[in-house]
């Protein structure tokens, strides 16, 4: 007996200190969760899952600043290469998301707002979610059998960019990545195909239609459609192609991606490095892909990747090649030579894929470029010596390509005066987030670097380190290989160009994207439902195909080209922040500038400060002021870019259900890069309302970051007062001008008495303490340029004045 309570006892210590497991949040060792566990996006740093053997991990992934996305990938790879990422494309904030196994069985992603991005659409009792060893995320119904009972749901039938091994590619899935994507066609043949908002076309295995299937060795008398890459490295289809990954064999970590760049890659994993290896390519050449360098533009592969124009034309947008180049030369429209005279600029072993107009066969050259000439709409014309004679008159210059083993030769219709002797313009850009919007880049490097992907890890950088090899010398090389090595050891540097690269890219590719006019009027119904207008223009409600609402801005008076508007948007389109409306992208398209915000359905602040029918509470008052102090603080100071957002007012602070303060009409604002000296800017006009305008607008001197504080110290008073500064008359009816309102704001900061100042409607129910460290701020804002703080430190005080646990009211 006594030993029986000996054991008794211990068996009992034993359960006390045991740990319990958690159901609120996850272990950084778990691979099975039931319902309510969750995590926030604040604790990226260990995975929400990982499986039994630990091959894949699951949680929050780095996609940008401030930007994260739930994804899956490999736990002993370098840098951590999503291998399923939920709700691609669209990233939630780096602060107050969230990703939730919720009590009714769905795995859902929430947005820093509570706004629900992604979720399983399952539902049920006694599920629980799992990541097996094979990388499959999954919900199921028992627990205890994850690895053989029917999934609720998995990842696996949702795939994003990427097959891993076991992982079926079928006729209801398909890989994508960007406008690129690799399906199975109607015929049964898998392909790859470019499809963006104005261009589609098939360009693997062959383009050429008349190439049947069978001369690529594929065959279209199959009906399961099925792909599946196995463990030994071998990728099999249902239409009978099989690729061999040059590691062939058992016990390496693989992966088949479709890249960027357009091109389907195998990787393997470097079990001593962690780094990733190219082990298969589809397209030996990636010149093959569409849609690399846009119109007129010329890919080229020698060794590395580039984008140049053809000659005669000049690159539309140094930030972004896919936009093409256009022509230096006044298009050539008449049909006749004798009207207009014209030549004919050889461009040897080049050919743009497509647009042809007619195709001709045993033809002379003399007859070939005959058609051209005759033809109004014919831009140049392909002529080959494959056995006869094959002339093709091109419409459009679209998928242009170089290959030293391409026999044919591409002649480009110019003005005869044009001088065929100048150098073709390499493509630029400045992708990623930089301090100087205008420094470029040559693009030269690996298929891979040249649009952004970290896939080839270390192989990408240094393709990229040799290409500049050639022309800096090794000296140079070694000087940029020490200078990426120390910027990359301090995140407050400049990121590397790699790193730069991978940034722009996921911004254009992903929750930040180009819109037609044609989509836009389709999603406001034709711009019926207005929400409001101002000076920059009139806004929509709007829904997208996916069911997103968005609020639409058509803009008026906008001077900017489509190449300057585009460049804005590109580094607008990077800023997030949660008291920054997001933009999920614009339209420029002639005359036709759009912008596409996100949806925030309570309104902007005046309408509930100035409204005599409602009144906002000071609780909420203050916890605005905060939210667009700290918005503009990291415009100011946190941003990459220097962003001045130049009309502060409340017409453009939005507010969430929550009352939460989101700054719209940011992206309307001047950049300008950091200047060491003055961080100043000249504008062309005035920019602003009355009212809130700072006096040096008024003065023709550079402007600074230091007219949002004034703005803001204004909109800050009239939360104090509830009215515009600007209507405030003295007892004879004229209107107080700015000097006399700060008299009165000295006289109340002296005395400490804000009773006076502060809204009547609200009773007496605010906090003293803050109602004056509010009108001390606001008096500082409007005090002369040099004597103002900057917004950080206003969100600092504000911060600071926050720090209650009880914020004691004020009875009068």
């Amino acid at each position: 007996m006594a030993r029986y309570g000996v054991c008794l006892l211990a068996f009992i210590l034993l359960f006390a200190v045991a740990p319990c497991p958690s159901s609120s949040s996850a272990s950084a060792q778990q691979h099975t969760l039931g319902a309510g566990s969750s995590q926030s996006v604040e604790d990226h740093d260990r995975p929400f899952l990982t499986s039994p053997q630990g091959t894949f991990s699951c949680g929050f992934q780095d996609a940008g600043e401030n930007a994260f996305s739930f994804s899956i990938w490999y736990t002993d790879a370098a840098e951590k290469t999503a291998i399923w990422t939920a709700n691609p494309g669209a990233p939630v904030n780096g602060r107050g998301s969230r990703i939730t196994f919720r009590r009714d069985g769905s795995l859902a992603l929430d947005d820093f707002n509570g706004t629900t991005v992604w979720d399983s659409q399952t539902s049920g009792k006694g599920l629980s979610v799992s990541l097996l060893d094979s990388g499959n995320l999954v919900i199921v119904s028992d627990p205890l059998s994850s690895g053989g009972s029917p999934a609720v749901w998995q990842s696996f039938d949702w795939p994003t960019d990427t097959l891993v091994p076991s992982q079926q590619l079928t006729k209801h899935t398909k890989l994508v990545s960007g406008y690129f994507g690799l399906y199975y066609d109607n015929d049964n043949v898998l392909r790859l195909h470019y499809d963006d908002p104005e261009i589609s076309s098939i360009y693997w295995p062959d383009p050429n239609p008349n190439i049947s299937p069978f001369q690529d060795g594929r065959t279209i008398y199959n009906s399961s459609r099925t792909g599946v890459l196995d463990d030994d490295g071998v990728f099999l289809s249902s239409d009978k192609l099989r690729v061999d990954a040059a590691d062939l064999g058992p016990g390496v970590k693989r992966r088949l991606t479709i890249d960027p760049d357009g091109n389907v890659r195998i990787y393997s994993l470097d079990a001593s490095t962690g780094a990733w290896t190219v082990t298969w390519a589809a397209m030996a050449q990636p010149c093959s892909a569409h849609g690399l360098c846009g119109q007129n533009a010329i890919c080229e592969y020698q060794p590395s990747l580039r984008c140049s124009c053809a000659p005669g034309y000049e690159m539309v947008n140094h930030r972004d090649w896919r936009k093409g180049c256009t022509p230096l030369f006044t298009a050539v429209t008449n049909c006749s030579p004798a009207e207009q005279r014209v030549k004919f600029v050889e461009v040897p072993h080049s050919d743009f894929y497509g647009n042809d107009l007619g195709y001709n066969q045993s033809v002379t050259f003399e007859y070939c470029k005959k058609i051209c000439l005759d033809m109004c709409s014919c831009a140049a014309f392909s002529y080959r010596l494959d056995g006869g004679g094959t002339c093709y008159p091109k419409g459009v210059l679209l998928n242009g390509y170089t290959s030293s083993a391409f026999d044919g030769v591409i002649y480009l219709k110019v003005p005869f005066d044009f001088d065929a002797s100048a150098p073709a313009v390499t493509a630029r850009s400045t992708e990623g987030l930089a301090c100087d919007p205008n420094v470029s880049v040559t693009v030269q490097g690996s298929q891979a670097a040249l649009f952004g992907s970290s896939r080839t890890g270390n192989g990408t950088k240094w393709t990229y380190l040799f290409a500049f090899a050639g022309v800096l010398g090794v000296l140079d090389l070694v000087f940029i290989v020490t200078g990426c090595w120390f910027l990359s050891s301090s995140r407050q540097s400049m990121p590397s160009s790699l790193a730069l690269k991978a940034a722009g890219y996921r911004m254009v590719m992903g929750q930040f994207r180009r819109f037609t006019y044609r989509e836009l009027k389709h999603a406001t119904g034709n711009f019926k439902e207005e929400l409001g207008r101002g000076g920059s223009g009139v806004v929509y409600r709007g829904v997208l195909d996916g069911g997103k609402v968005v609020a639409v801005k058509k803009l008026t008076n906008v001077a900017r080209g489509d190449e300057e508007f585009w460049a804005e948007m590109t580094v607008i389109g990077r800023i997030n922040h949660i008291n920054l409306v997001r933009i999920w992208g614009f339209c420029s398209q002639g005359k036709h500038k759009l912008l596409v915000y996100e949806y925030v359905d309570n309104e902007s602040l005046d309408r509930h400060l100035f409204n005599t029918d409602r009144t906002l509470p000071w609780r909420e008052r203050f916890r605005i002021a905060l939210g667009t102090a700290r918005g503009l603080a990291y415009l100011h100071h946190e941003c990459l870019e220097w962003v001045i957002h130049c009309d502060v007012k409340p017409e453009n602070i939005l507010l969430t259900r929550e009352f939460d303060a989101k700054i719209a009409d940011f992206g309307l604002a001047k950049l300008s890069k950091r200047d060491g000296g003055r961080d100043s800017l000249e504008l062309s006009h005035m920019r602003g309302t009355t009212g809130y305008m700072a006096p040096e607008w008024a003065l023709n001197v550079p402007i600074n970051a230091k007219v949002d504080v004034y703005s803001y110290g204004i909109v800050l008073l009239e939360m104090v007062m509830g009215r515009r500064v600007s209507d405030q008359t003295t007892a004879d009816g004229e209107r107080l001008e700015m000097p006399q309102i700060a008299q009165v704001l000295r006289q109340v900061v002296a005395t400490g008495n804000v009773v006076p100042l502060v809204d009547g409607r609200l009773q007496g129910q605010f906090n003293p303490r803050q109602a004056l460290e509010m009108v001390r701020i606001s008096l500082s804002c409007v005090e002369e340029r040099s004597k103002r703080p900057t917004m950080d430190d206003i969100a600092k005080v504000l911060t600071a004045c926050d720090d209650e646990d009880e914020h004691p009211a004020y009875r009068s």
